[in-house]
């Protein structure tokens, strides 16, 4: 199942800058991962905020929602969420 995820970043002034670096190091490592296993598609940065667009391809909602929270950075985000299906226009045989 498609998913489109729209994730803004707000950390909180004043956490300590060492504690930033450390979870978005871990945050990139976790998206790579689900990047090389498939589940996380794509991801597009949103020019001039701390946000980007992401295309996840997941069993269901309930898989989407238990990746977006194990993200180091869940607790200062932002997400808004939409299911993607294929449109009848579409000149692809598939969504992969």
């Amino acid at each position: 199942m498609l998913f489109k995820v729209e994730m803004t970043v707000n950390i909180p002034y004043g956490l300590p800058v060492k504690e930033q670096e450390e979870m978005k190091a871990r945050e990139k490592a976790y998206s790579q991962r689900l990047q090389r296993e498939g589940k996380w598609r794509h991801i597009w940065r949103v020019a001039g905020l701390y946000a980007n667009i992401s295309v996840f391809d997941v069993q269901d909602a309930e898989e989407l929602h238990q990746i977006l929270m194990g993200l180091p950075l869940y607790p200062f985000m932002e997400i808004h969420v939409e299911a993607l299906c294929r449109h009848p226009s579409s000149i692809h045989d598939s969504d992969k």
